[in-house]
């Protein structure tokens, strides 16, 4: 059996949610106004079905909440009647059709059009194709102008129509309609689940200052909250971290809030406790501790499938702890991943979360075994199909300074105090490649350059990347080649 509350104009949707829970655990919002009820079981507990309707218009009613309420044995009858019937209507099982009969044939639409999507108006700016989307809504409104049509005021009149007369003339459209009209339901009742809050919060009986004491809070917290996500299948997405500060006399309540955007979903009570901890290290709270609140933002717990022909990753919860460490040691946003970003100054680069990924299909990328021989016409005994030798620029991350000795305009010596680099006279030498670039944006000082690049080989072997900054004659040494 099934029940359908319909509720006054104006009333509050999650008071008529609550007034429905308390009869059943399955209950489908159908809108802000209606809801649907599973009463199976329930005759056991109150009695007839005339019994539980009273109780629940009388729930209600102590709620202050006016409403309709519908009783049958499909979803489907019980909405339709809900919707054009006041105070309390009740069907007995098998008596469906008998009771929609003289209903109006426009009811019909009340069971659509939650289900549609409103067509999305287009793009101004995109041309239009020869193709059109079918719009849903007009699409059942033609239905019921056909149904007009055809002579048809009531429900029971259309369920009385032969079904393959239908299904020619109107489609699936029209089989799903005839179906209603009979009362049954074309899908089974979807419950609507509460919001979960993924919380927890403590009063503190005295005031904590700093981390230690800090620490066997929030793992008291931590592990509560990590059993509340294993049951839900969730993983923490957001770590929020709200401290209620001691309050001065006379001064207003303080909070000291802090989130962390995790990598990977993470539910595990050590490694929040820990990124917590590592957080609140570089951002401390300004006074004593009083209450402790801890709430995530949960996601869909992750699925590691591990492949035999990888290296395995490290475990996002090391990765995460890792990161946390060296942001704490290094400072917010100065650790993470190289990333390239449209500018030509040499050197330019941007730093993002650090985050491994395998390959798509779950191998390591490496050379095709039949790309073919490699030819080697400089004859230096490499054998045929060997790959040829990788040439990189180690570049430094902060320019090495040096002195350079021109001869006709080319560096014939290079000297630099830095311990580990030898100096000494240039054998061979290429360049100059001058390139200079955002001289133009004034209000950012410091990101212009003007510069002269060199490669020189050294006598001793070794081979590096100068460059002289023209407009303060100063030389640097930029990179090592390897």
């Amino acid at each position: 059996m099934f029940g359908a509350l319909f509720a006054a104009e104006g009333s509050d949707a999650a008071v008529l949610m609550a007034v429905a829970r308390q009869f059943s655990p399955y209950v489908e919002a159908c809108g802000t106004r209606e809801v649907l009820l599973d009463l199976s079981g329930l005759e056991r507990l109150l009695g007839d079905a005339r019994t539980i309707a009273g109780e629940l218009r009388r729930t209600a009613a102590d709620r202050g909440l006016r409403v309709r309420l519908a009783l049958a044995a499909t979803r489907t009858a019980a909405r339709l009647l809900v919707h054009h019937r006041a105070g309390i209507t009740i069907v007995p099982p098998g008596d469906e059709a008998y009771a929609l009969a003289a209903l109006p044939l426009e009811l019909l639409t009340v069971l659509t059009q939650p289900e549609q999507k409103p067509e999305r108006a287009p793009d101004p700016g995109t041309r239009r194709s020869g193709t059109r989307r079918p719009n849903t809504r007009r699409a059942g409104a033609l239905s019921l102008d056909t149904l007009r049509g055809w002579g048809l005021r009531t429900i029971g009149e259309f369920a009385a129509l032969p079904p393959d007369e239908v299904a020619a003339r109107m489609g699936q459209a029209g089989v799903g309609w005839q179906r209603l009209a009979w009362g049954e339901d074309p899908r089974p009742l979807v419950p609507t689940l509460p919001e979960e809050r993924f919380e927890q919060a403590l009063d503190l009986e005295w005031p904590i200052e700093g981390l230690e004491p800090l620490s066997f809070v929030l793992g008291r917290l931590m592990e509560p909250l990590e059993a509340h996500l294993a049951r839900r299948d969730r993983g923490a997405a957001v770590l929020h971290l709200r401290l209620h500060l001691v309050r001065m006399a006379g001064a207003p309540p303080m909070v000291h809030e802090r989130s962390l955007q995790l990598p990977t979903p993470i539910r595990d009570a050590r490694t929040l406790r820990s990124l917590a901890l590592l957080d609140l290290e570089s951002h401390p709270p300004p006074a004593a501790i009083d209450r402790v609140v801890v709430a995530v933002d949960p996601t869909p717990g992750r699925v590691i499938q591990f492949s035999l022909l990888t290296r395995p990753l490290p475990s996002p919860e090391q990765l995460s702890t890792l990161m946390a460490r060296l942001n704490a040691l290094m400072g917010e946003g100065r650790c993470g991943a190289p990333a390239e970003v449209d500018s030509w100054k040499p050197g330019a680069f941007a730093i993002t979360a650090f985050a491994p990924v395998a390959s798509p299909d779950g191998l390591e990328v490496s050379r095709p075994r039949d790309a073919g021989p490699v030819t080697n016409g400089a004859g230096d005994g490499r054998a045929e199909g060997s790959a040829p030798p990788a040439v990189a620029l180690r570049r430094f991350r902060v320019p090495v300074p040096a002195r350079v000795s021109l001869e006709a305009g080319k560096p014939a010596r290079v000297t630099t105090d830095r311990r580990g680099l030898s100096g000494g006279g240039v054998e061979m030498c290429a360049g100059p490649w001058r390139t200079s670039g955002a001289w133009w944006e004034e209000s950012a000082p410091g990101t212009s350059w003007d510069r002269d690049e060199w490669d020189v080989s050294l006598r001793d072997g070794g081979t590096y990347r100068l460059f002289r900054e023209r407009t303060a004659d100063h030389w640097f040494i930029d990179g090592i080649v390897d």
